[in-house]
């Protein structure tokens, strides 16, 4: 396939480029130079995804598939949230839509339901897919409105295939180390700092996706780790952050030694769309069926 990967500078950007390298005819665009890229089948656009002279370089070029990563992030203002992760992402659909392309992955975030303001209380719990927007930052708020500028082009155009990951926090697999929390640490943002995902599972998932057959649709997945790095279990946290509140939670989901150490987000579509569960523990020394 001949792919676009846009935000390729970046850390999620460069490690796919290392993964679907061998395999397709990638495009990069980027607004700084993408290191050891000097393959023949690697192909580098310098500029900015949501201006039109750095989309027009892109007139003689095939693509059948995008990886959109690029996006201004979290802490951005109004302004560049709303223009870029919005209006941008608008500019850059509509021009690959109208040349042909079909297959789009969106980078979006576990923001988008509203996690990062800390008084943020999900409607469920484990945080479905589609989880409506409580942003009360513009950030979170950018990538809720991306992803329904997926869902409104899947409709006038039913002939895409439009993904769109809600990524935790992502970590790099070498070099993170994982903060020891309990239900005596204080957390700033706590579905986030218990949101986070490896970097290598990021990669695997959107290698997989890109490379699973075409289907029509528009979907929302989370991606998060496999647990949430606490080194209690899950309803120990819950408790001791909602006291008598925990009454108005569905905490079912969290009973039992196999859910012990359950993930605050579902993962239910990336496993039943893909077959993607993801790998890599936070607390690999967790034993998930120990009390």
């Amino acid at each position: 396939m001949h792919i676009l990967i846009t935000g390729a500078s970046g850390f999620i950007g460069q490690r796919l480029i290392e993964r679907l390298g061998e395999a397709h005819v990638i495009t990069v665009m980027s607004r700084s130079t993408v290191d050891d890229i000097e393959r023949s089948h690697i192909r580098q656009i310098l500029g900015s995804f949501d201006q039109v002279e750095t989309l027009q370089k892109l007139d003689d070029k095939t693509i059948d598939a995008v990886i959109h990563l690029a996006a201004v992030t979290g802490g951005s203002n109004e302004e560049d949230a709303l223009s870029v992760n919005v209006a941008g992402t608008r500019r850059l659909y509509r021009y690959l839509l109208d040349r042909g392309c079909r297959k789009f992955i969106t980078a979006s975030s576990i923001a988008a339901a509203g996690v990062l303001d800390p008084s943020f209380v999900p409607v469920e719990l484990p945080i479905p897919d589609d989880h409506p927007c409580l942003a009360t930052d513009a950030y979170g708020l950018s990538k809720a409105m991306a992803e329904e500028l997926t869902r409104y082009f899947h409709r006038a155009e039913p002939e895409t295939d439009f993904i769109n990951v809600r990524l935790g926090a992502v970590m790099p697999d070498e070099s993170f180390e994982l903060p020891i929390i309990d239900t005596a640490t204080e957390l700033s943002v706590p579905y986030v700092e218990l949101g986070r995902v490896y970097a290598s599972d990021v990669v695997d998932a959107f290698a997989h996706m890109l490379e699973t057959p075409f289907q029509s649709r528009c979907i929302t997945c989370n991606l998060v780790a496999p647990d949430t790095g606490a080194s209690v279990q899950t309803i120990e946290l819950l408790r001791s952050w909602y006291g008598d509140k925990t009454d108005n939670i569905h905490l079912e989901p969290y009973m039992g030694k196999e859910n012990a150490y359950r993930p605050l987000y579902s993962m239910n579509r990336l496993e039943s769309e893909f077959g993607i569960v993801p790998k890599k523990r936070l607390r690999p020394s967790i034993d998930s069926a120990k009390d």
